[in-house]
């Protein structure tokens, strides 16, 4: 569709799903207005200024690979000025808690993926037979991931499951494996994987969240006439004709003309307010996420700016700056702890990380007592994503 018809064009939302859609209308020559119910933009990819830490930190952690087509489009097309900072050549550390394993995932250029056969580049302990199940993706029906690919006690495949499969699927599906549809992984396969290095490259925030995606989208959108209307929530939505005919914008009443687009960009829960008829997904998975201030001089085991961990309550960590991030996806048992006690836990873990790898900083590795620290918990941070839903 093009604006040949009508001129205006509404957003509800401005995550960056609702952003990305008002740059692609922006794009086509529509006047967009983007309504926003919170006080910035960004949704759960947005960063903020904590007073506690007088640090900037994202409310949440994203792992963003290279290969994500929609971010990298949604950048490109506002001319996001240096944005990321992108580890490459590809490579994603791994560090296993229980046993002080530690292993580099490095994979090669081209869609060939001829690094599962190189020991030095794959899960230890791991042989090519064990990754050519994940062409079982393709035919996965309702299986979940762990069904998919779990194997009995001490095998390979148990390794690779452990090792592999399962961080994957959380930090894709935002689901514990055992319940996530092992069918929605393929396309992150497709995506990713099977582009080969290039595409697999991990990609962090050089400053913030919204510093790299929201307020360029923004600042892209008012530079061509367009409107973003923070504060303002969208209360109900009328129909006239099979077509929105107005919106109720934080009271204020909203007409929309025959033919001007209006895109829902909001969570399910809002959505089933909206509109009422349109069916959405009952169950969701929180995240949990944690900052620490650990001052200068600090790297992560193996020098790149994340870190995975295996067997721990921590799964991603995060280094930007002298704060060190960490995500724990799924974390339905850790979203109900005290935040000191959580704090703690994971801090200890951070440690023992450390003492796996060898020192983290060019003097001693961090002391024992949690530094400060902030917990943001995302309750209903996305649907689970399971064979039902």
């Amino acid at each position: 569709m093009t604006s040949d018809t009508a001129s205006r064009a509404w957003v509800i939302g401005a995550g960056l799903a609702g952003l990305s859609a008002a740059v692609r209308l922006a794009g086509l020559g529509w006047s967009v207005t983007v309504f926003e119910a919170a006080g910035q933009p960004g949704g759960r990819c947005r960063s903020f200024h904590d007073s506690a830490l007088d640090r900037t930190i994202d409310n949440g952690n994203h792992l963003l690979l290279s290969g994500n087509r929609s971010a990298m489009a949604l950048l490109r097309d506002v001319g996001a000025p240096d944005p990321l900072i992108e580890v490459a050549p590809a490579r994603i550390p791994f560090i296993d808690l229980g046993s002080g394993a530690r292993w580099t995932l490095r994979p090669n250029r081209g869609p060939l993926p001829w690094w599962v056969c190189a020991p030095g580049r794959r899960v230890p302990d791991t042989g090519l037979a064990d990754y050519a199940a994940a062409l079982k993706l393709r035919r996965a029906g309702d299986r979940t991931v762990a069904e998919l690919f779990d194997g009995p006690p001490g095998s390979a495949r148990r390794r690779l499951y452990e090792r592999f499969w399962e961080p994957m699927a959380v930090a894709v599906l935002n689901t514990e494996a055992a319940a996530g549809a092992a069918r929605l992984l393929w396309p992150v396969m497709a995506e990713i994987l099977l582009r080969g290095e290039t595409a697999f490259r991990p990609c962090i925030a050089r400053t913030g969240l919204s510093e790299s995606f929201a307020d360029p989208a923004v600042a892209w959108l008012e530079a061509r006439g367009g409107r973003f209307r923070p504060g303002v929530r969208i209360r109900s939505v009328s129909f006239g004709d099979a077509a929105v005919s107005a919106l109720n914008a934080g009271g204020e009443a909203v007409a929309v003309a025959p033919g001007e687009p209006v895109v829902s960009a909001v969570p399910p829960a809002a959505c089933a307010a909206l509109f009422p008829d349109v069916a959405t997904p009952a169950e969701y998975r929180p995240i949990v996420n944690l900052h620490y201030v650990v001052g200068e001089g600090v790297a992560l085991p193996g020098g790149l700016p994340l870190l995975s961990l295996i067997g721990g309550t921590a799964q991603w960590l995060f280094l930007r700056g002298d704060v060190l991030s960490v995500t724990i996806s799924a974390g339905v048992a850790e979203a109900g702890l005290p935040h000191d006690r959580l704090a703690a836990t994971v801090w200890e873990e951070i440690r023992r990380a450390a003492g796996a790898a060898g020192p983290v900083r060019s003097g001693p590795v961090p002391p024992r007592p949690v530094p400060s620290c902030r917990v943001i918990t995302e309750k209903r941070a996305t649907i689970a994503q399971t064979p039902a839903q």
